[in-house]
């Protein structure tokens, strides 16, 4: 990865977006430190879904859906205790 002046890089910035968007990164620097990167945006397609993965090892109870207990209720909404 190329380290850039921020000078350079503002003066350069167009020049620049177009190496990063063929593939190459940057390293802008004030100083010599380094401050931010100028990399290329990788927008591959997102991963693709795969349902059942978790098939038969995850149980539930037959109370799953059941209402909460008031006391658990009232501590999600913050109420104070009773």
């Amino acid at each position: 990865m190329k380290q850039i002046n921020i000078y350079d890089a503002k003066t350069r910035l167009s020049h620049l977006v177009d190496k990063a968007s063929k593939g190459e990164s940057f390293t802008i620097a004030k100083s010599g430190t380094p401050l931010a990167r100028l990399v290329p945006l990788n927008e591959s397609a997102p991963n693709k879904v795969k349902f059942g993965l978790m098939k038969g090892r995850i149980k539930f109870t037959e109370d799953f859906d059941a209402p909460l207990p008031d006391v658990m209720l009232d501590e999600f909404e913050g109420a104070p205790r009773r």
